[in-house]
């Protein structure tokens, strides 16, 4: 079976039927907290002038020399430049011309150039968050906990199951590690997260450059509290309110990427990578594909641009000291495929079926070499129903929940979902390999405080080693309706469905 689902990977992605259970729950808090210039474009034709303003990276060899020949012809031909990235070779353009890529690409040094959008700038989409459930007074004042426990970490049924809460016996983490939230934007007044966030760390990408005004990384109100709950996920504070993080003693900071209307698009998404990179980030999260093609096929002159400069952005991080982590995406495909049907794309304008093959066309930055590829769990262990899976492609799993229908989590915990931290100082369930990954980068996070000056190699291959090996669930009929709903292939050791295991936060402290 595959999982109903659009295009926001970002959000709670439950099986049909289960609309309820895919609302969010807020838990509110009874005491909540609140450019270089860019050189002008050359003289436009009429026809230039009429045409659709669109985004596009232009991909050079890194270096200052090829970077400022190729910045004059990108005036010439019809350009106005946002920013670039030396270091990487990445140049963001705004442009009018629809020939633009096409004329830009036959300049000399030129490797690739092409559109990161379909929409015209700025683009619109209606939203896709369903209304919140909100939990009464008395439910809230219900919130209870053992001595040592925050009040909700009752409810939070995935500590345990990655043996986050044996390894907090020993360690709640370093504060000189820090994980970057890259999403949708981060409430760093939120009573969880205000201890742990890394001011330093945090930017608003959403442009392709660098917005560092006081609380740029915040999400307005009107936007998805998606990052705020992941950062909670990953470093909420063990401070006796609310709940508890994987990895509550380490920072936490917030780079937005994401446009109001939920757009994780290409230049944002290098931004945030390289500002990482040079902010001493030790960890990213990445829980989102980068808009608006679900897959980006490589043959295709556009889209091959989109994964060399989210590539280069990417590899850039992790030689600078960061390990990426990144969610495998909820559709139940199996990304080890021959072939999978996408009717996704392009999101921001018309999508329409396409048929890619999985090892040619990538889900960015989820398949790019070196990231680490995360699948989803709930509550019994097992594969959500809606967790990408591919053997040799997934790399580990961790609890990113699921229908209660389908796995119900042992009391006192009530939700199959995930609790998380969300703006305005409240706490509510999510799903979702979104919800996954936090978990790994939490994990990650811990063994980096364990092995502070492990590389990001070594950081990799200790999450692997120290995962519990999980064998493949078959036959897989998560809704028990006598159909077969994914198939998993691969040992105990590793496989499509697990990867090389489960996280497991306690070896991740005492190995």
């Amino acid at each position: 079976m595959t999982a109903p689902y659009a295009r926001y990977r970002r959000a709670a992605a439950i099986p049909a039927g289960m609309a309820m259970a895919t609302a969010l729950a807020f838990l509110p808090n009874t005491a909540a907290t609140a450019a270089e210039d860019a050189p002008a474009p050359a003289p436009a034709a009429a026809a230039r002038a009429a045409a659709t303003p669109l985004s596009y990276v232009v991909n050079v060899r890194p270096g200052h020399g090829t970077s400022a020949y190729v910045k004059k012809a990108v005036v010439k031909a019809g350009g106005t430049i946002v920013t670039s990235y030396d270091q990487i070779g990445v140049i963001v353009v705004h442009s009018s011309d629809a020939d633009f890529a096409k004329t830009i690409r036959k300049v000399r040094g030129v490797q690739s150039a092409g559109a990161t959008r379909t929409a015209p700038l700025p683009s619109a989409s209606t939203g896709d968050l369903g209304a919140p459930k909100v939990l009464s007074a008395a439910e809230v004042a219900a919130a209870d906990a053992p001595a040592g426990q925050d009040p909700l970490q009752p409810q939070q049924w995935d500590l345990p199951a990655i043996k986050a809460d044996k390894a907090h016996e020993k360690t709640l983490g370093s504060k000189k590690v820090t994980v970057a939230v890259i999403d949708t934007g981060v409430d760093d007044t939120h009573p969880d997260i205000a201890p742990n966030f890394d001011r330093k760390a945090s930017v608003n990408c959403v442009s392709g450059k660098p917005d560092t005004a006081d609380g740029a990384w915040r999400p307005s109100a009107e936007e998805s509290p998606h990052g705020t709950h992941v950062a909670g996920e990953i470093a909420a504070a063990k401070n006796g309110v609310g709940m508890t993080g994987v990895a509550p003693g380490v920072k936490v900071s917030g780079i937005k990427v994401s446009t109001t209307a939920g757009f994780f698009y290409t230049e944002a998404v290098v931004c945030g990578f390289v500002w990482a990179a040079e902010h001493g980030v030790d960890v990213t999260n990445n829980s989102y594909y980068t808009d608006p093609w679900y897959f980006n096929c490589k043959n295709d002159p556009d889209q091959k641009a989109l994964v060399d400069a989210v590539t280069r952005a990417s590899r850039y991080a992790e030689k600078k000291g960061a390990v990426n982590v990144a969610a495998a995406g909820n559709e139940n495909y199996d990304l080890a495929s021959d072939e999978i049907t996408d009717p996704s794309s392009p999101n921001d304008t018309t999508p329409g079926d396409r048929v890619v093959d999985p090892s040619k066309c990538l889900d960015i930055p989820t398949q790019l070499p070196g990231v680490v590829t995360v699948a989803s769990t709930g509550a019994k262990g097992i594969k959500s129903s809606f967790s990408n899976h591919g053997l040799g492609v997934i790399d580990v799993a961790a609890p990113g929940g699921d229908s209660t229908a389908y796995q119900k989590p042992d009391a006192p915990a009530t939700s199959g979902l995930i609790l998380g931290t969300l703006p305005g100082g409240k706490w509510g369930y999510m799903a979702g390999t979104s919800m996954a990954s936090p978990h790994v980068a939490g994990v990650a996070a811990l063994i980096k405080s364990t092995h502070p000056y492990a590389s990001p190699a070594l950081v990799k291959a200790l999450l692997y080693a120290e995962a519990d090996a999980t064998p493949c669930t078959d036959p897989y009929d998560i809704n028990a309706d006598g159909k077969i709903d994914a198939v998993c292939e691969g040992s105990k050791n590793r496989n499509g469905f697990y990867g090389w295991g489960i996280a497991d936060a306690l070896d991740a402290v005492t190995k």
